[in-house]
């Protein structure tokens, strides 16, 4: 659990703005905590701006505040009603050493203290509370341990870590009894306050350095697995073998269930069985993006296979398993042997597989059709019946909003009623805690508000420091924020919604510039199997080839994948009128004198979604779900474009001021050995390089 995490300045701001306590509610409701209390939003209101103004005036507004923080790193219910969350972490750099500097605080409102248990001084007596609480001190010992600790997000670092409690409401004469010669000693025992405010001051200065260095709470947010590695960078780490996650929480209990039905269900891997065991299994595993579903079915293949298991791993994705297969390391026949498509299994294999994982299953098909492959290769029955055929133990992933096609069919029914009549064991788990988009749930939930996903209105953006938006008025500006990114070594790409015509490359396989907006051209990523003249790279790799950089991507692309920047445009199929979004189908036209296609009625231009039989709820549905996904494909940050000027007033006044300091996350703000090198270069041959460096010089070129 992380509330908020913003520099004291920052979080200044955003009270100046009325958006802090609302914020903070809403977080807190989405932990499961309830409606917070009136206690709870007076301490917000008062201690943590009482707290940030302290660090202001100590020339000391540059130090982060991470609110309400778990201390350990299992993020799991129980270890969060044990522990307890700490008021703030304040997060900088050390003024001598520059070491990391690590101050953990207890905010209280008491006024007074009236007395201290004489017996042991751990629970003290205060004016306006029934029962002794716990000595602040002893409190701030215990995060301390918890926080340094072998599962704590600072286990291992080299840092300064203090503490102290924070009494902003009394003077050192009310609250005398705590601080007597029987209070508990140590670096983290101090206690400030009002009218030892100076001394909180000059020891805020002791702690902290005034410079603004890079972000140095990005170490807590790694450590609690906010800031994860990519899975595709996971995967081309470790060759594929292990995806070097750490599942937590609700994701560490459905891994370990399915490993459990598969001792409980199949037939032991190491003998033949006397009597095979007739059993079969079905899990469902539900989440929105970003909440370690491909994480657990990678991980659980691995798993699986090292335990003598037949196991294969299916998607939807065509991007997802090309971006696997060109940069993991696998040979064809090792990739074969590992992963498949949903429309792999018309015929099923026999014996049945152990298991097998389907990813992306909101992208499954009523049946396995293909118009290029035989009619023996044609599927006759439910693509879903095939599936469960195919195994004995069948995992599905699924997230309903991420279905973006008319025949994508993969919802919960759909599954459970498959699971019933194949009369198999049916278990459905749902994940709630994400961790794309720096594992910020309050973007998400903001994001599906925006575009109608949920039934929630929308409602104005509040940095939250874990993720960040902003909204540009040309598409050059929004190149430029992304560009500048990539060059500094974060991974970033452009995307779009479908709303320009497509062309194919032309006979010396140059790509068109479709994407027009003004004198702003760009090509889509290139339908090709293979580099185009000036080192385009194919579709299939565009998300994860350096010199995808150049081209704009859409979400058939882009699913199942992330960038640390995503630039998305928002084209002409969804618009803002006066109150409401408004869905337009587009028309193409012949250009003669290009001898391409040209938008002839600004809109959708995607064949099997802006088609007249699909019915226009349908149509807005799949529009919709395309821009979700386009919205949550960046790890650090969404720069927003839309073609249409109401629109763009709509999304600015949501999103709102970006001017905030230290908000932006670029790749400078990020400490160096926590930066992720893009994998690119190592899995490319001379001549791939040589096409991504000409590729790379022809998209500099255009920027003048």
């Amino acid at each position: 659990m992380l509330l908020l995490r913003l520099a004291a300045r920052d979080l200044l701001a955003l009270n100046a703005r009325h958006r802090l306590v609302p914020h903070l509610a809403a977080r807190w409701v989405h932990f499961g905590r309830g409606d917070a209390s009136e206690g709870e939003r007076s301490a917000w209101a008062r201690s943590l701006v009482s707290l940030a103004e302290d660090l202001v005036a100590a020339d000391r507004g540059n130090v982060e505040m991470i609110v309400e923080c778990s201390p350990t790193v299992d993020a799991s219910e129980g270890a969060a009603r044990t522990h307890g969350h700490i008021d703030v972490v304040l997060v900088g750099r050390h003024p001598a050493e520059g070491t990391l500097s690590v101050q953990l605080v207890e905010l209280k409102q008491w006024s007074s203290v009236t007395r201290v248990e004489a017996a042991t001084a751990d629970l003290v007596y205060v004016e306006g509370i029934e029962e002794p609480v716990a000595h602040p001190a002893l409190q701030l010992g215990e995060y301390h341990a918890l926080f340094t600790g072998p599962s704590g997000p600072l286990s291992g670092l080299s840092f300064e870590c203090g503490g102290f409690a924070y009494l902003h409401n009394a003077t050192e004469e009310s609250v005398r009894p705590l601080l007597g010669v029987q209070a508990p000693t140590g670096p983290y025992a101090h206690t400030y306050t009002s009218d030892t405010r100076g001394r909180l001051l000059k020891d805020l200065r002791r702690h902290f350095t005034d410079e603004d260095d890079y972000s140095a709470a990005e170490y807590i947010l790694h450590r609690m697995n906010l800031r994860n590695t990519p899975l595709l960078d996971a995967m081309v780490r470790s060759n594929g073998e292990d995806t070097v996650f750490t599942l937590r929480g609700r994701q560490k209990k459905v891994a370990d269930e399915v490993l459990k039905a598969s001792e409980m269900i199949l037939d032991p891997p190491d003998r033949q069985a006397l009597v095979p065991r007739p059993q079969r299994a079905v899990f469902l595993v539900t989440g929105g993006a970003g909440t370690g579903k491909s994480a657990i079915g990678l991980q659980l293949r691995a798993d699986l296979e090292a335990a003598g298991r037949t196991v294969k791993y299916a998607s939807g994705s065509r991007a997802f398993n090309a971006a696997i297969k060109e940069n993991v390391g696998y040979t064809a026949k090792e990739f074969r042997e590992r992963f498949a498509y949903f429309s792999s299994f018309v015929t099923p294999p026999d014996p049945p597989l152990d298991v097998l994982i389907c990813d992306e299953a909101h992208r499954l098909r009523e049946m396995s059709k293909n118009w290029r492959l035989p009619a023996e290769k044609q599927g006759t029955k439910l693509q879903v019946d095939e599936l469960l055929d195919a195994s004995r133990l069948t995992v599905f992933f699924l997230d309903g909003a991420q279905t973006v096609r008319p025949y994508e069919v993969g919802t919960p029914e759909l599954i459970e009623d498959a699971a019933r009549r194949h009369d198999a064991v049916f278990r459905h788990y749902r994940l709630v805690e994400q961790y794309r988009c720096g594992g910020s749930d309050a973007y998400i939930r903001w994001v599906r508000a925006l575009l109608g996903v949920s039934s929630e209105k929308a409602y104005g953006w509040v940095p939250d420091g874990l993720m960040h938006i902003e909204v540009v008025d040309t598409p050059d500006e929004m190149e430029r924020i992304v560009r500048t990114e990539f060059d500094a070594g974060a991974t970033a790409r452009m995307v779009a919604g479908y709303c320009w015509p497509w062309s194919k490359p032309d006979k010396g396989k140059n790509l068109e510039n479709d994407v027009r907006i003004g004198g702003w051209h760009r090509p889509w990523n290139a339908l090709s199997e293979s580099f185009c003249a000036n080192g385009e790279p194919p579709s299939r790799i565009w998300p994860v080839h350096d010199a995808g950089i150049g081209q704009i991507g859409c979400v058939y692309t882009a699913q199942g994948l992330e960038w640390d920047w995503c630039g998305v445009i928002m084209g002409d199929d969804m618009v803002w009128r006066t109150d409401r979004w408004v869905f337009q189908r587009g028309k193409q036209r012949k250009d003669p004198a290009a001898g391409v296609n040209r938008v002839a009625k600004a809109g959708s231009l995607d064949p099997k979604v802006r088609t007249s039989t699909l019915g226009d709820e349908d149509f807005a549905r799949c529009v919709r779900h395309a821009y979700h996904v386009l919205l949550t494909r960046a790890s650090r940050a969404t720069v927003l474009y839309s073609t249409d000027e109401e629109t763009r007033r709509h999304l600015r006044k949501l999103v709102g001021e970006t001017d905030v300091h230290g908000l932006r996350p670029t790749q400078d703000s990020i400490p160096p050995e926590l930066r992720i090198t893009r994998q690119g270069d190592g899995a490319l041959s001379r001549r791939a390089r040589r096409a991504r460096n000409k590729a790379k010089r022809k998209s500099e070129m255009m920027l003048f």
